[in-house]
């Protein structure tokens, strides 16, 4: 497991997803993002680190997370594991997976949400109910799988709607000052030139 540093108060971790293996479209690696803002620490996607990633635990003990934010249904991940441990609230879409439902209750959020300390619910244009987050005090966009950079290189995922709905989505997200970008699948961190060149690439197809 691997922990990273990208700005003051936005951190992500990496480790190895328990149910991958060979022959899925996604990498075995996922990334989980933690991020202070307005008076609050949310962890977004997260995956628990093992027992013995004490780097990680020691940070998340240092400053307890205050929410979790689930960006997709197919990522409830570890929000039961965290919000066990730290009593904290959790956010996520309306429905899940019938085979992974969380116990916690999550808040719902849509596009255009505003959540406690100003992180803000986003539209890809895909139809996977996925709301990548906006963090505006580190000029950050995190995506569960609406980007993915399989083998290095930022792409969009692809869907039959690319050109009609995704692409016009994305191109609005350039009105947002950001500078960085979080993915889980495939290398995490981008900037903002490899989000503009992704969006005149061929979609990532599987």
């Amino acid at each position: 497991m691997s922990v990273h540093d990208v700005a003051p108060g936005l951190w992500f971790w990496r480790r190895g997803h328990p149910a991958w293996k060979p022959g899925l479209q996604w990498s075995e690696e996922v990334t989980s993002t933690c991020v202070a803002s307005g008076g609050e620490i949310a962890l977004i996607d997260p995956l628990a680190p093992p027992d013995d990633a004490a780097e990680a635990w020691e940070r998340l003990d240092a400053s307890p997370p205050t929410m979790v934010v689930i960006l997709k249904p197919d990522h409830v991940r570890d929000v039961d594991v965290f919000v066990r441990r730290y009593g904290c609230r959790a956010f996520g879409p309306h429905w899940f997976w019938r085979d992974d439902i969380p116990e916690t209750e999550l808040e719902g959020i849509q596009p255009g949400d505003q959540l406690p300390g100003g992180l803000v619910a986003l539209y890809d244009g895909r139809g996977r109910v996925e709301t990548p987050l906006w963090l505006p005090e580190q000029r950050a966009v995190v995506f569960a799988d609406g980007m993915t950079a399989p083998g290095g290189k930022l792409l969009v995922w692809g869907t039959p709607w690319h050109e009609a709905r995704v692409l016009p989505a994305l191109h609005a997200l350039l009105e947002l000052p950001f500078e960085h970008v979080i993915v889980s699948h495939g290398a995490p961190l981008h900037d903002r030139a490899a989000f503009q060149r992704a969006l005149d690439l061929p979609p990532y197809l599987v």
